[in-house]
């Protein structure tokens, strides 16, 4: 398996908008989004810095959306 791509926070939050999750809050760098049915994830925006693989595999799994639905979206933005 190849390695996951990098994103800025400002794309990811692009990608969850578009699967219907919406901003709810910041608290300093953080961002909280939710979506309608329940699901929430937090996003750090950190000027300057990607996000780290790690971190995009959190965000997508609290999304509950798969790697394969993730690189799909990316590719639309």
């Amino acid at each position: 398996m190849s390695k996951l791509p990098l994103i800025t926070a400002k794309d990811m939050a692009t990608v969850l908008e578009s699967i219907g999750f919406r901003f709810i809050r910041q608290k300093g760098s953080h961002a909280f989004y939710a979506h309608s049915d329940g699901r929430v994830t937090l996003i750090p925006f950190h000027k300057g810095e990607d996000l780290h693989r790690g971190l995009i595999r959190s965000i997508l799994r609290n999304a509950e959306l798969s790697i394969e639905g993730y690189l799909a979206l990316r590719k639309k933005i």
